[in-house]
Protein backbone atom coordinates (compact mmCIF):
# COMPACT_ATOMS: atom_id res chain seq x y z
CA UNK A 1 0.00 0.00 0.00
CA UNK A 2 1.38 3.08 -1.05
CA UNK A 3 2.24 6.11 1.99
CA UNK A 4 -0.78 8.53 0.91
CA UNK A 5 -3.69 5.24 0.93
CA UNK A 6 -2.07 4.08 4.45
CA UNK A 7 -2.36 7.61 5.59
CA UNK A 8 -5.91 7.74 4.48
CA UNK A 9 -6.85 4.74 5.92
CA UNK A 10 -4.97 5.73 9.15
CA UNK A 11 -7.20 8.93 9.20
CA UNK A 12 -10.12 6.52 8.33
CA UNK A 13 -9.58 4.32 10.97
CA UNK A 14 -8.63 7.23 13.82
CA UNK A 15 -12.13 8.92 12.78
CA UNK A 16 -14.61 6.44 12.93
CA UNK A 17 -12.23 3.58 15.62
CA UNK A 18 -13.92 1.65 17.69
CA UNK A 19 -14.40 1.89 21.69
CA UNK A 20 -12.51 2.92 23.92
CA UNK A 21 -10.03 0.32 25.37
CA UNK A 22 -10.51 -0.42 29.57
CA UNK A 23 -13.55 -0.83 31.58
CA UNK A 24 -17.16 2.15 30.91
CA UNK A 25 -17.98 4.16 34.18
CA UNK A 26 -21.37 2.76 35.87
CA UNK A 27 -22.24 4.86 39.00
CA UNK A 28 -22.13 2.17 41.75
CA UNK A 29 -25.53 1.06 43.15
CA UNK A 30 -25.60 1.90 47.17
CA UNK A 31 -27.86 -0.38 49.22
CA UNK A 32 -29.61 2.63 51.18
CA UNK A 33 -32.64 2.69 53.65
CA UNK A 34 -36.42 4.53 52.93
CA UNK A 35 -35.94 6.73 55.48
CA UNK A 36 -33.56 8.56 57.83
CA UNK A 37 -34.11 7.20 61.85
CA UNK A 38 -34.33 10.42 63.14
CA UNK A 39 -36.64 12.03 60.24
CA UNK A 40 -40.27 11.49 62.37
CA UNK A 41 -38.50 13.26 65.32
CA UNK A 42 -36.97 16.32 63.27
CA UNK A 43 -40.46 16.75 61.49
CA UNK A 44 -42.10 16.65 64.64
CA UNK A 45 -40.48 18.91 66.60
CA UNK A 46 -41.60 22.37 66.85
CA UNK A 47 -39.27 25.31 65.87
CA UNK A 48 -40.35 29.00 66.22
CA UNK A 49 -39.13 29.72 62.46
CA UNK A 50 -39.72 28.06 59.64
CA UNK A 51 -36.67 27.56 56.61
CA UNK A 52 -37.57 27.15 53.09
CA UNK A 53 -36.99 23.39 52.58
CA UNK A 54 -36.09 24.74 48.74
CA UNK A 55 -34.20 27.80 49.03
CA UNK A 56 -29.92 27.24 48.67
CA UNK A 57 -29.45 30.11 51.60
CA UNK A 58 -30.98 27.90 53.92
CA UNK A 59 -29.00 30.47 56.95
CA UNK A 60 -32.19 32.59 56.18
CA UNK A 61 -33.98 30.34 58.33
CA UNK A 62 -32.78 31.24 61.31
CA UNK A 63 -34.50 34.80 61.16
CA UNK A 64 -31.57 36.70 62.00
CA UNK A 65 -30.15 39.48 59.76
CA UNK A 66 -26.99 39.62 61.10
CA UNK A 67 -26.54 36.36 60.42
CA UNK A 68 -27.25 36.03 57.02
CA UNK A 69 -25.69 39.65 56.54
CA UNK A 70 -21.93 37.35 58.11
CA UNK A 71 -22.70 34.35 55.64
CA UNK A 72 -23.26 36.00 52.45
CA UNK A 73 -20.38 38.23 53.35
CA UNK A 74 -18.31 35.00 53.59
CA UNK A 75 -19.73 33.53 50.64
CA UNK A 76 -18.22 36.30 48.54
CA UNK A 77 -15.14 36.84 50.62
CA UNK A 78 -13.77 33.52 51.71
CA UNK A 79 -10.66 32.35 50.89
CA UNK A 80 -11.32 28.82 50.80
CA UNK A 81 -13.71 29.76 48.42
CA UNK A 82 -11.48 31.50 46.35
CA UNK A 83 -9.18 28.79 46.06
CA UNK A 84 -11.98 25.96 45.17
CA UNK A 85 -12.80 28.76 42.41
CA UNK A 86 -8.99 28.55 41.18
CA UNK A 87 -9.11 24.94 41.18
CA UNK A 88 -12.10 25.02 38.92
CA UNK A 89 -10.14 26.97 36.19
CA UNK A 90 -7.43 24.58 36.65
CA UNK A 91 -9.12 21.33 36.19
CA UNK A 92 -10.97 23.59 32.98
CA UNK A 93 -7.40 24.38 31.65
CA UNK A 94 -6.55 20.43 32.20
CA UNK A 95 -10.10 19.77 30.12
CA UNK A 96 -8.88 22.13 27.64
CA UNK A 97 -6.11 20.22 26.98
CA UNK A 98 -6.86 16.68 27.18
CA UNK A 99 -9.52 18.21 24.04
CA UNK A 100 -6.66 19.75 22.38
CA UNK A 101 -4.97 16.23 22.46
CA UNK A 102 -7.65 14.67 20.63
CA UNK A 103 -7.17 16.89 17.43
CA UNK A 104 -4.06 17.83 15.11
CA UNK A 105 -1.24 20.34 16.47
CA UNK A 106 0.27 22.90 14.22
CA UNK A 107 3.34 25.31 14.37
CA UNK A 108 4.28 28.25 11.73
CA UNK A 109 8.03 28.69 12.00
CA UNK A 110 10.63 31.31 10.21
CA UNK A 111 14.16 31.75 9.81
CA UNK A 112 16.43 34.25 9.10
CA UNK A 113 20.47 33.57 8.91
CA UNK A 114 23.58 35.16 7.81
CA UNK A 115 26.92 34.07 7.78
CA UNK A 116 29.89 35.07 7.06
CA UNK A 117 32.93 32.18 6.92
CA UNK A 118 36.50 32.54 7.66
CA UNK A 119 38.99 32.81 5.14
CA UNK A 120 41.49 30.65 7.06
CA UNK A 121 38.62 27.68 7.47
CA UNK A 122 38.61 24.61 5.34
CA UNK A 123 35.09 26.15 3.43
CA UNK A 124 36.05 29.40 3.48
CA UNK A 125 38.91 28.32 1.68
CA UNK A 126 37.18 26.41 -0.76
CA UNK A 127 34.48 29.15 -1.54
CA UNK A 128 37.29 31.88 -2.32
CA UNK A 129 38.64 29.52 -4.95
CA UNK A 130 35.49 28.62 -6.71
CA UNK A 131 34.87 32.94 -6.52
CA UNK A 132 31.48 32.30 -4.23
CA UNK A 133 30.99 35.05 -2.23
CA UNK A 134 31.89 33.60 1.56
CA UNK A 135 28.90 35.97 3.03
CA UNK A 136 25.73 33.63 3.17
CA UNK A 137 22.37 34.16 3.96
CA UNK A 138 18.98 31.72 4.31
CA UNK A 139 15.58 32.08 4.56
CA UNK A 140 12.77 29.51 5.12
CA UNK A 141 9.34 29.14 6.12
CA UNK A 142 7.07 26.26 7.18
CA UNK A 143 3.85 25.42 8.13
CA UNK A 144 4.23 21.96 9.83
CA UNK A 145 1.50 19.54 11.55
CA UNK A 146 1.22 16.58 13.94
CA UNK A 147 -1.55 14.11 14.75
CA UNK A 148 -2.00 10.98 17.20
CA UNK A 149 -4.64 9.08 15.80
CA UNK A 150 -6.54 7.71 18.87
CA UNK A 151 -7.17 4.34 17.40
CA UNK A 152 -7.69 2.91 20.66
CA UNK A 153 -8.90 5.50 22.85
CA UNK A 154 -6.22 6.19 25.45
CA UNK A 155 -6.46 9.86 24.56
CA UNK A 156 -10.34 9.72 25.08
CA UNK A 157 -10.15 8.09 28.39
CA UNK A 158 -7.99 10.64 29.47
CA UNK A 159 -9.94 13.26 28.52
CA UNK A 160 -12.80 11.79 30.09
CA UNK A 161 -10.61 11.24 33.18
CA UNK A 162 -10.45 15.37 32.70
CA UNK A 163 -13.77 15.59 32.45
CA UNK A 164 -14.90 14.16 35.63
CA UNK A 165 -12.20 16.02 36.96
CA UNK A 166 -13.47 19.36 36.33
CA UNK A 167 -16.84 17.84 37.53
CA UNK A 168 -15.57 17.38 40.79
CA UNK A 169 -14.02 20.56 40.76
CA UNK A 170 -17.11 22.22 40.16
CA UNK A 171 -18.54 20.39 43.22
CA UNK A 172 -15.54 21.17 45.12
CA UNK A 173 -17.04 24.81 45.08
CA UNK A 174 -20.44 23.96 46.15
CA UNK A 175 -18.57 22.11 48.81
CA UNK A 176 -16.94 25.15 49.97
CA UNK A 177 -19.40 27.37 49.91
CA UNK A 178 -21.72 24.76 52.08
CA UNK A 179 -18.40 24.19 54.57
CA UNK A 180 -17.85 28.49 54.61
CA UNK A 181 -21.93 29.02 55.46
CA UNK A 182 -22.16 26.33 58.00
CA UNK A 183 -18.96 27.52 59.76
CA UNK A 184 -19.85 31.07 59.85
CA UNK A 185 -22.97 30.08 60.89
CA UNK A 186 -21.37 28.08 64.20
CA UNK A 187 -19.40 30.85 64.99
CA UNK A 188 -21.96 33.00 64.89
CA UNK A 189 -24.11 31.17 66.74
CA UNK A 190 -21.14 30.41 69.52
CA UNK A 191 -20.82 34.41 69.93
CA UNK A 192 -24.01 34.87 70.67
CA UNK A 193 -24.09 31.51 72.95
CA UNK A 194 -21.37 33.07 74.86
CA UNK A 195 -22.68 36.64 75.19
CA UNK A 196 -25.71 34.99 76.69
CA UNK A 197 -23.32 33.48 79.07
CA UNK A 198 -21.48 36.10 80.17
CA UNK A 199 -24.07 37.79 80.43
CA UNK A 200 -25.13 35.46 83.33
CA UNK A 201 -22.22 35.24 84.56
CA UNK A 202 -22.32 39.18 85.21
CA UNK A 203 -25.77 38.62 86.46
CA UNK A 204 -24.69 36.17 89.05
CA UNK A 205 -21.40 38.67 89.76
CA UNK A 206 -23.59 41.49 90.53
CA UNK A 207 -25.69 39.13 92.83
CA UNK A 208 -22.70 37.49 94.74
CA UNK A 209 -21.57 41.34 95.56
CA UNK A 210 -25.00 42.39 96.97
CA UNK A 211 -25.21 39.36 99.42
CA UNK A 212 -21.26 40.26 100.01
CA UNK A 213 -22.23 43.95 101.17
CA UNK A 214 -25.02 42.28 103.05
CA UNK A 215 -22.91 40.22 104.75
CA UNK A 216 -20.54 42.50 105.33
CA UNK A 217 -22.55 44.97 106.94
CA UNK A 218 -23.98 42.53 109.20
CA UNK A 219 -20.58 41.46 109.89
CA UNK A 220 -19.19 44.96 110.93
CA UNK A 221 -22.75 45.30 113.28
CA UNK A 222 -21.37 41.71 114.57
CA UNK A 223 -25.10 39.97 113.79
CA UNK A 224 -22.60 37.82 111.39
CA UNK A 225 -19.43 35.82 112.09
CA UNK A 226 -16.65 36.60 109.35
CA UNK A 227 -16.96 32.92 108.11
CA UNK A 228 -19.86 33.49 106.68
CA UNK A 229 -18.34 36.92 105.03
CA UNK A 230 -15.63 35.06 103.69
CA UNK A 231 -17.33 32.66 102.19
CA UNK A 232 -19.53 35.12 100.51
CA UNK A 233 -16.27 36.72 99.09
CA UNK A 234 -15.32 32.96 97.79
CA UNK A 235 -18.13 32.62 95.90
CA UNK A 236 -17.92 36.21 94.36
CA UNK A 237 -14.12 35.61 93.57
CA UNK A 238 -15.27 32.17 91.76
CA UNK A 239 -18.06 33.59 89.42
CA UNK A 240 -15.97 36.14 88.53
CA UNK A 241 -13.58 33.59 87.54
CA UNK A 242 -15.45 32.29 84.75
CA UNK A 243 -16.19 35.58 82.94
CA UNK A 244 -12.09 35.78 81.79
CA UNK A 245 -12.40 32.61 80.13
CA UNK A 246 -15.54 32.99 78.43
CA UNK A 247 -14.18 36.28 77.13
CA UNK A 248 -10.88 34.51 75.93
CA UNK A 249 -13.29 31.78 73.37
CA UNK A 250 -15.38 34.79 72.32
CA UNK A 251 -12.56 36.78 71.52
CA UNK A 252 -11.47 33.53 69.63
CA UNK A 253 -14.81 33.64 68.16
CA UNK A 254 -15.22 36.79 67.24
CA UNK A 255 -11.12 36.64 65.55
CA UNK A 256 -12.17 33.35 63.53
CA UNK A 257 -15.61 35.08 61.74
CA UNK A 258 -13.48 37.82 60.25
CA UNK A 259 -10.96 35.19 58.90
CA UNK A 260 -13.68 33.24 57.32
CA UNK A 261 -15.28 36.66 55.67
CA UNK A 262 -11.67 36.86 54.57
CA UNK A 263 -11.18 40.29 57.00
CA UNK A 264 -8.38 40.90 59.50
CA UNK A 265 -9.59 40.12 62.82
CA UNK A 266 -11.10 42.51 64.79
CA UNK A 267 -13.47 44.03 61.54
CA UNK A 268 -16.84 42.88 62.87
CA UNK A 269 -16.67 43.71 66.09
CA UNK A 270 -18.06 46.86 66.37
CA UNK A 271 -20.95 44.99 64.49
CA UNK A 272 -21.39 42.13 67.09
CA UNK A 273 -20.64 44.44 70.11
CA UNK A 274 -23.81 44.53 71.41
CA UNK A 275 -25.03 40.83 72.19
CA UNK A 276 -27.87 39.25 70.44
CA UNK A 277 -30.19 36.33 70.98
CA UNK A 278 -29.21 33.30 70.13
CA UNK A 279 -31.10 32.05 66.97
CA UNK A 280 -33.43 29.71 67.27
CA UNK A 281 -33.69 26.42 65.53
CA UNK A 282 -35.70 26.62 62.26
CA UNK A 283 -37.83 23.31 61.13
CA UNK A 284 -36.55 21.64 58.70
CA UNK A 285 -38.95 20.12 56.47
CA UNK A 286 -38.63 17.77 53.00
CA UNK A 287 -35.57 15.95 54.31
CA UNK A 288 -35.64 13.08 51.22
CA UNK A 289 -34.00 10.20 52.29
CA UNK A 290 -30.26 8.61 52.23
CA UNK A 291 -30.28 8.12 48.60
CA UNK A 292 -31.04 11.89 48.05
CA UNK A 293 -27.54 12.63 49.50
CA UNK A 294 -26.30 11.52 46.59
CA UNK A 295 -27.15 14.38 44.41
CA UNK A 296 -27.37 17.18 47.66
CA UNK A 297 -24.14 16.76 48.67
CA UNK A 298 -20.91 18.44 47.56
CA UNK A 299 -18.77 16.18 49.10
CA UNK A 300 -20.37 12.98 47.83
CA UNK A 301 -20.29 14.12 44.13
CA UNK A 302 -16.63 15.28 44.42
CA UNK A 303 -15.93 11.68 45.26
CA UNK A 304 -18.06 10.25 43.34
CA UNK A 305 -15.93 12.44 40.01
CA UNK A 306 -12.96 11.15 41.62
CA UNK A 307 -14.13 7.79 41.62
CA UNK A 308 -15.52 7.93 37.67
CA UNK A 309 -11.78 9.30 36.80
CA UNK A 310 -9.95 6.74 38.33
CA UNK A 311 -12.05 4.38 36.10
CA UNK A 312 -11.13 6.16 32.81
CA UNK A 313 -7.36 6.26 33.90
CA UNK A 314 -7.48 2.23 34.34
CA UNK A 315 -8.72 2.31 30.01
CA UNK A 316 -5.29 5.54 29.64
CA UNK A 317 -3.47 2.83 31.19
CA UNK A 318 -4.28 -0.16 29.10
CA UNK A 319 -4.21 1.88 26.06
CA UNK A 320 -0.51 1.73 26.39
CA UNK A 321 -0.31 -1.95 25.42
CA UNK A 322 -1.39 -0.37 21.57
CA UNK A 323 0.82 0.88 19.42
CA UNK A 324 0.62 4.84 19.00
CA UNK A 325 0.21 5.95 15.45
CA UNK A 326 1.00 9.55 14.20
CA UNK A 327 1.30 11.70 11.11
CA UNK A 328 3.23 14.70 10.86
CA UNK A 329 3.66 16.78 7.15
CA UNK A 330 5.42 19.97 6.65
CA UNK A 331 4.69 22.72 3.78
CA UNK A 332 7.14 25.52 3.26
CA UNK A 333 9.88 27.25 1.02
CA UNK A 334 13.55 27.90 2.07
CA UNK A 335 16.00 30.00 0.12
CA UNK A 336 19.34 31.85 0.13
CA UNK A 337 17.06 35.18 -0.48
CA UNK A 338 14.54 36.43 0.60
CA UNK A 339 13.14 37.55 -3.12
CA UNK A 340 13.21 33.81 -4.00
CA UNK A 341 11.75 32.70 -1.21
CA UNK A 342 8.25 32.55 -2.51
CA UNK A 343 8.96 31.20 -6.01
CA UNK A 344 8.14 27.80 -7.21
CA UNK A 345 11.60 26.90 -6.52
CA UNK A 346 12.30 26.96 -3.23
CA UNK A 347 9.32 24.68 -2.34
CA UNK A 348 9.36 22.06 0.38
CA UNK A 349 7.05 19.23 1.44
CA UNK A 350 7.82 16.48 4.37
CA UNK A 351 4.95 14.17 5.20
CA UNK A 352 5.73 10.63 7.54
CA UNK A 353 3.63 8.07 9.60
CA UNK A 354 5.52 7.35 12.96
CA UNK A 355 4.55 4.24 14.86
CA UNK A 356 5.27 3.66 18.54
CA UNK A 357 5.09 0.80 20.48
CA UNK A 358 6.15 -0.43 24.11
CA UNK A 359 6.69 -3.90 22.77
CA UNK A 360 9.15 -4.91 25.01
CA UNK A 361 7.85 -2.68 28.18
CA UNK A 362 4.92 -4.76 29.05
CA UNK A 363 6.34 -5.35 32.44
CA UNK A 364 5.85 -1.77 33.12
CA UNK A 365 2.68 -1.53 31.47
CA UNK A 366 1.36 -4.13 33.57
CA UNK A 367 2.28 -2.41 36.86
CA UNK A 368 0.94 1.23 35.50
CA UNK A 369 -2.80 -0.53 34.62
CA UNK A 370 -2.25 -2.71 38.27
CA UNK A 371 -1.49 1.09 39.54
CA UNK A 372 -4.57 2.75 37.67
CA UNK A 373 -6.96 0.07 39.04
CA UNK A 374 -5.72 -0.33 42.82
CA UNK A 375 -6.11 3.62 42.39
CA UNK A 376 -9.73 2.60 41.26
CA UNK A 377 -10.19 0.56 44.01
CA UNK A 378 -9.30 2.85 46.70
CA UNK A 379 -11.27 5.50 45.03
CA UNK A 380 -14.67 3.20 45.32
CA UNK A 381 -13.66 2.29 49.16
CA UNK A 382 -13.57 6.18 49.63
CA UNK A 383 -17.05 6.60 47.82
CA UNK A 384 -18.90 3.93 49.89
CA UNK A 385 -17.58 5.29 53.10
CA UNK A 386 -18.31 8.78 52.25
CA UNK A 387 -21.96 8.12 51.43
CA UNK A 388 -21.65 5.83 54.91
CA UNK A 389 -19.97 8.94 56.66
CA UNK A 390 -22.61 11.49 55.15
CA UNK A 391 -25.97 9.46 56.79
CA UNK A 392 -24.43 9.20 59.84
CA UNK A 393 -23.63 12.70 60.18
CA UNK A 394 -27.28 13.03 59.04
CA UNK A 395 -28.70 10.37 62.17
CA UNK A 396 -26.00 12.66 65.14
CA UNK A 397 -27.54 15.89 63.76
CA UNK A 398 -31.04 14.98 64.06
CA UNK A 399 -30.36 13.29 67.30
CA UNK A 400 -28.36 16.14 68.59
CA UNK A 401 -31.30 18.72 67.77
CA UNK A 402 -34.19 17.25 69.06
CA UNK A 403 -32.13 15.79 72.67
CA UNK A 404 -31.22 19.61 72.79
CA UNK A 405 -34.52 21.31 72.27
CA UNK A 406 -35.82 18.75 74.80
CA UNK A 407 -32.82 19.87 77.34
CA UNK A 408 -33.54 23.11 76.58
CA UNK A 409 -36.78 23.11 77.78
CA UNK A 410 -36.06 20.76 80.36
CA UNK A 411 -33.26 23.59 81.97
CA UNK A 412 -35.54 26.69 81.15
CA UNK A 413 -38.56 24.43 83.65
CA UNK A 414 -35.40 24.07 85.99
CA UNK A 415 -34.40 27.87 85.66
CA UNK A 416 -37.69 29.02 86.77
CA UNK A 417 -38.11 26.87 89.53
CA UNK A 418 -34.61 27.49 90.86
CA UNK A 419 -34.66 31.11 90.71
CA UNK A 420 -37.92 30.99 93.03
CA UNK A 421 -35.56 29.04 94.85
CA UNK A 422 -32.66 31.45 94.94
CA UNK A 423 -35.57 34.01 96.46
CA UNK A 424 -36.84 31.87 98.87
CA UNK A 425 -33.21 31.20 100.32
CA UNK A 426 -32.08 35.29 100.77
CA UNK A 427 -35.34 36.11 102.09
CA UNK A 428 -35.15 33.15 104.70
CA UNK A 429 -31.56 33.46 105.28
CA UNK A 430 -32.40 37.61 106.15
CA UNK A 431 -35.24 36.05 108.63
CA UNK A 432 -32.75 33.70 110.20
CA UNK A 433 -34.23 30.51 109.38
CA UNK A 434 -31.32 29.27 106.58
CA UNK A 435 -27.81 29.43 106.66
CA UNK A 436 -25.67 31.34 104.14
CA UNK A 437 -24.52 27.71 102.71
CA UNK A 438 -28.20 27.52 101.75
CA UNK A 439 -27.77 30.86 100.10
CA UNK A 440 -25.00 30.15 98.26
CA UNK A 441 -25.89 26.90 97.01
CA UNK A 442 -29.09 28.47 95.71
CA UNK A 443 -27.54 31.29 93.92
CA UNK A 444 -24.65 28.69 92.21
CA UNK A 445 -27.18 26.08 91.26
CA UNK A 446 -29.11 28.97 89.80
CA UNK A 447 -25.79 29.89 87.45
CA UNK A 448 -25.29 26.80 86.54
CA UNK A 449 -28.38 26.26 85.49
CA UNK A 450 -28.63 29.42 83.22
CA UNK A 451 -25.42 28.94 81.87
CA UNK A 452 -26.00 25.05 80.76
CA UNK A 453 -29.30 26.18 79.08
CA UNK A 454 -27.69 28.97 77.23
CA UNK A 455 -25.03 26.34 76.17
CA UNK A 456 -28.55 24.13 75.11
CA UNK A 457 -29.39 26.88 73.15
CA UNK A 458 -26.38 27.23 71.48
CA UNK A 459 -25.97 23.42 70.95
CA UNK A 460 -29.68 23.14 69.21
CA UNK A 461 -29.23 26.01 66.87
CA UNK A 462 -25.85 24.61 65.97
CA UNK A 463 -27.37 20.87 65.36
CA UNK A 464 -30.26 22.30 63.06
CA UNK A 465 -27.08 23.98 61.19
CA UNK A 466 -25.40 20.46 61.26
CA UNK A 467 -28.53 19.34 59.68
CA UNK A 468 -28.62 21.40 56.83
CA UNK A 469 -24.67 21.16 56.31
CA UNK A 470 -25.43 17.02 56.55
CA UNK A 471 -28.46 16.88 54.52
CA UNK A 472 -26.53 19.60 51.48
CA UNK A 473 -27.35 22.44 52.20
CA UNK A 474 -30.20 23.76 49.57
CA UNK A 475 -32.52 20.93 48.39
CA UNK A 476 -31.81 21.42 44.77
CA UNK A 477 -28.59 18.94 42.80
CA UNK A 478 -24.99 20.56 42.63
CA UNK A 479 -24.89 21.80 39.41
CA UNK A 480 -21.58 20.15 37.66
CA UNK A 481 -22.17 20.36 33.87
CA UNK A 482 -23.59 17.43 33.10
CA UNK A 483 -22.73 17.64 29.25
CA UNK A 484 -19.80 16.19 27.64
CA UNK A 485 -19.20 18.60 24.75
Amino acid sequence: MRAPALATALLAFGLIGGCAVGPDYHRPVLAAPAAFIGTPAVTDRIATTTASAADSAWWSGFGDPVLTGLVNKALAQNLDIAQAVARVAQARAGLHGADAALLPSGEVTASAAALRLSKDTLQGQQLSALGVSRNQEAYGGDLGASWEIDLFGGLRRDREAAFDEYQGSRAGVAAARLSIAAEVADTYIAIRGLQARIAVANEQVATQQQLVATIGLQYRKGVAAELQLRQAEGALAQVKGTVPELQVALDGALNALDVLAGEQPGTERALLAAPGAIPAAPAITGIGSPADLLQRRPDLIVAERKLAASNARIGSAISEYYPKISLTGLIGSAATGPASLFTGGAFQAQGAAGLRWRLFDFGRVDAEIKNARGRNAEALAAYRLSVLRASEDVENAFSALVNREQQQRTLADGENSLARAQQSSMAAYKGGVVSLIEVLDADTRLLQTRDALAQARTESAEAAVASFRSLGGGWGSVPIDDHKS
